[in-house]
């Protein structure tokens, strides 16, 4: 523990890859890492896609498929040390990390506001999370049956994932629980 503060905290970022080729990179960097043992530097890597159902003759199936949200680009969650530094931008398929300058620069961490709607569109909810969030703060629904609903929390309970957010409907003050994941603040 005393080793990662003295290399930094983790964070996450985003590396670039060819379109199409986001999920063989990210098999390509999970595998690397565990060949180079960076597991204690090196947490999650993901390809943001959400399911999303098949349409035949502008009908929805029963069938589901992937989309990508984010063509071109893996997230990675790690400390930046030299080695995994070196390991990422080194990897078949990755192109680059978003937010370096090149000629050897490292790159800038993502910052938690940025990241935060990624996650939560995949369903990825931190404890952290919940820390930027207070009663009183204007918020929006990102998806759900509530998309695109402003209002402000009442109440946000940890446990269940629930947020009670006021909002006017029909001219009138409406109380409505949405899921944690579902709000981003504006």
């Amino acid at each position: 523990m005393e080793e990662e503060k003295k290399l930094g905290e983790k964070a996450w970022y985003v590396v670039s890859t060819y379109s199409g080729n986001e999920e063989k990179v990210a098999d390509a960097l999970e595998k690397r890492r565990e060949s180079f043992n960076l597991q204690p530097f090196i947490y999650r890597i993901i390809v943001a896609t959400q399911e999303e159902p098949v349409l035949k003759d502008g009908v929805p199936t029963d069938q589901m498929k992937k989309k990508n949200l984010y063509p071109c680009y893996v997230f990675i969650e790690m400390i930046m040390t030299d080695e995994a530094w070196y390991m990422v931008r080194n990897t078949p398929g990755v192109t680059g990390f978003v937010g370096s300058s090149g000629g050897g620069a490292k790159p800038f961490p993502v910052p938690p506001e940025q990241i935060e709607p990624v996650l939560k569109r995949m369903g990825m909810v931190d404890s952290a999370m919940y820390d930027r969030y207070n009663v009183g703060d204007n918020v929006k629904v990102i998806h759900g049956a509530l998309e695109g609903t402003e209002g402000k929390i009442t109440s946000i309970d940890r446990e269940t994932g629930q947020v009670r957010v006021e909002t006017i409907f029909f001219g009138r003050v409406t109380p409505v629980d949405v899921d944690f994941s579902e709000i981003e603040k504006i």
